[in-house]
C-alpha cells in the first residue's frame, strides 16, 4: 500500500520551554498530519542524550530523554507552576535548542515536579518500576550515579562501583535512594506521556516510525551493567570501536566510538539482548528504523584509542541468523532497514533475506560524492518494498543540497525531470515530486524540505562537533497552506 509521511524529530517540534516536547504542539502535529493525508511521522531516537546532544549517543537503550516532558503537562497535574517555568531560560531563539540552557533549567524543574508528587505512593508508579525493572533498575542507578561524581563517565568513577562490586552496588543504593527514585519518576513520566501521545496518533490514522542506533553509547547503562555484552577488556575499557571507512564524504571516514558487541556472546545466548530490545521498540513504535543494518552483515572495527577511522577493518557480524531468532521469538516486526552508505552484495542480500524494505535518498542519486554511484538511488531502479528520502538527518536540507552541488549535478536533475528549472525553490519541489511519485512504498519527506529551509536548518553534519540537533521549526510554519500543499500531491501520487 503506497504511503507518505514526513520526518520531524521531537526535539523539532515548535513549543515554549526551548526544546519539542510532548506538549500540545505536538498533538497539534498529529493533527497536521492527519488533514495533509499522511500515514506516517518519522521521529529520531527518543532517548536520553549526553554531551554532544546526539541521540545516536544515548545514556540508555530503553530510557526516555527527560527533556521530551512536557512541563505544561506536569503544570495541569499541579506538579510545577508557569510562574516556575516562566523564571528559568531555555534560551532567545524558537528556531534552534540551546542544549546548555535546557540541562541546567530542565532538571532543575524536574526535581521541583517529583518532590511535589509523592510518586512513591502511586500505584501506577510501583506497577511501572514492576514492568520495567529489567532496565530501570540498573540506568536510574547509573544515572544517579553519575551524578555523584559531578556526570564523569563511569569509567572514571570509583573502581568498586565502576565495576560494581556486590557491597559498592548495596551502598549506593541505599545512599542515592531519593535520587534513583527521582530517576525513575522521570522515566514514569516520560512513558506516561509518550504513550498517550502515540495513543492519539494512532486514533488519527498515524503510525510513529521510530529509530534505533545499532550500538549503544559507552558511557551508558547499558555497557555499565553488561560488559559482557561488548568487546571490553577486564577493566571495563573497548579493545574495538565502531565506525565508517574513509568515503567521498570523509577523508578520514568517521570515528564513533561506540563499544562494538561480541556477537559470539550474543549467539550463545540466543540473542536474548536484542530480542529484548526489538520487543520494546515495536511497543515504543509501530514500525522500527533500525540505524546502520549493514553492520550485521559485515561491521567496521577500529582499533581503541585510534584519532581517526583509516586504521579500521571489515569483521563478520551475525547475519540472517540474529533475525531468525528475532522473528522465532517476536513473529513478524515492522522493521526498515538503513542500509545506506557503502553496501555490498552480501549487504543487499540480507536485507533482501530479511524482506525488510530498505532506503533510497534521492540526494545520493545524482551526487558525484556518493561512493556507491547513482544506479541504486535513481527511481527507475526502485522496489516497490523501499521507503525513498530526499534527505535524511544526517544530510544536507534539499535547498541546502541544491545550492552545494556542481553545476553538472544541477543540469542532471532537470534531464532526470525533463525541463529546465532555474528557481532553486521550484526545483526542491520537483524532487519532492519525484520522490513522491516513485514507485517506493513508503514516502518520507523531512520537514525541512517541505519548508524550503537551507542548511541552518540541517539537523546533522557527521563528523562534526556543536551545532547539530539543535533546528527547531517554528509554529507559524506549520499552516494549513501548507497542509494543503502536501495533501494535494500525496492524492496526486496515491498515497492518500
Amino acid at each position: 500500500m503506497r504511503a507518505s509521511g514526513i520526518l520531524l524529530p521531537i526535539s523539532s517540534l515548535p513549543g515554549k520551554y526551548g526544546i519539542g516536547s510532548f506538549s500540545k504542539e505536538a498533538y497539534k502535529f498529529v493533527d497536521f498530519l492527519k488533514n495533509s493525508n499522511q500515514k506516517y511521522w518519522q521521529i529520531l531516537p527518543i532517548g536520553p542524550t549526553s554531551y554532544g546532544d546526539s541521540p545516536y549517543q544515548s545514556f540508555s537503550t530503553y530510557a526516555g530523554n527527560p527533556y521530551f516532558i512536557s512541563l505544561e503537562d506536569l503544570i495541569d497535574q499541579g506538579l510545577l507552576t508557569e510562574e516556575e517555568c516562566k523564571k528559568v531560560k531555555f534560551g532567545n531563539r524558537a528556531d534552534t535548542v540551546d542544549y546548555e540552557k535546557l540541562y541546567n533549567g530542565r532538571f532543575k524543574l524536574l526535581k521541583k515536579a517529583y518532590k511535589k508528587s509523592n510518586i512513591g505512593e502511586k500505584e501506577e508508579f510501583k506497577k511501572f518500576k514492576d514492568e520495567n525493572c529489567y532496565w530501570l533498575n540498573d540506568y536510574s542507578m547509573f544515572m544517579a550515579i553519575k551524578e555523584r561524581f559531578e556526570g564523569r563517565s563511569f569509567d572514571n568513577w570509583a573502581e568498586d562501583i565502576k565495576l560494581r562490586w556486590e557491597y559498592s552496588m548495596e551502598y549506593y543504593k541505599k545512599e542515592l535512594s531519593e535520587e534513583i527514585e527521582f530517576y525513575e519518576f522521570v522515566q514514569y513520566e516520560f512513558y506516561r506521556q509518550w504513550y498517550k501521545l502515540k495513543k492519539y496518533a494512532n486514533d488519527n490514522g498515524i503510525k510513529i516510525i521510530g529509530d534505533i542506533p545499532i550500538y549503544v553509547a559507552y558511557d551508558s547503562a547499558d555497557v555499565w551493567s553488561h560488559p559482557e555484552l561488548f568487546q571490553m577488556d577486564n577493566v571495563g575499557k573497548p579493545t574495538a570501536v565502531a565506525g565508517c571507512p574513509p568515503d567521498g564524504f570523509s577523508a578520514t571516514g568517521q570515528l564513533w566510538g561506540n563499544p562494538l558487541y561480541k556477537w559470539e556472546y550474543h549467539k550463545q545466548t540466543n540473542y536474548d539482548w536484542w530480542i529484548k530490545r526489538i520487543e520494546r521498540s515495536v511497543q515504543l513504535y509501530d514500525v522500527v528504523r533500525i540505524d546502520h543494518f549493514r553492520g550485521f552483515d559485515e561491521y567496521y572495527s577500529i582499533p581503541a584509542g585510534d584519532k581517526d577511522a583509516t586504521n579500521g577493518h571489515w569483521e563478520k557480524g551475525p547475519g540472517i541468523d540474529l533475525f531468525n531468532a528475532i522473528k522465532y521469538c517476536l513473529g513478524n516486526v515492522n522493521i526498515i532497514a538503513e542500509d545506506l552508505g557503502y553496501i555490498t552484495d552480501s549487504v543487499r542480500q540480507l536485507v533482501n533475506d530479511s524482506g525488510f524494505p530498505n532506503m533510497k535518498v534521492l540526494e545520493f542519486a545524482f551526487d558525484s560524492r556518493d561512493s556507491s554511484g547513482p544506479r541504486d538511488y535513481l527511481p527507475y531502479n526502485y522496489d516497490k518494498n523501499c521507503v525513498v528520502y530526499t534527505g535524511t538527518h544526517d544530510n544536507e536540507t534539499l535547498k541546502g543540497w541544491l545550492d552545494s552541488i556542481e553545476p553538472e549535478e544541477i543540469e542532471m536533475i532537470q534531464k532526470y525531470i525533463g525541463r529546465k528549472v532555474e528557481d532553486k525553490s521550484e526545483l526542491v519541489d520537483e524532487v519532492i515530486r519525484m520522490a513522491q511519485a516513485s514507485t517506493a512504498n513508503t514516502c518520507i519527506i523531512p520537514m525541512q524540505d517541505y519548508l524550503h529551509l537551507d542548511n541552518k536548518a540541517r539537523m546533522n553534519t557527521p563528523s562534526t562537533l556543536g551545532g547539530n540537533w539543535c533546528w527547531r521549526a517554528k509554529s507559524t510554519q506549520i499552516t494549513k497552506k501548507l497542509s494543503n500543499t502536501i495533501k494535494e500531491l500525496t492524492v496526486i501520487y496515491g498515497r492518500g
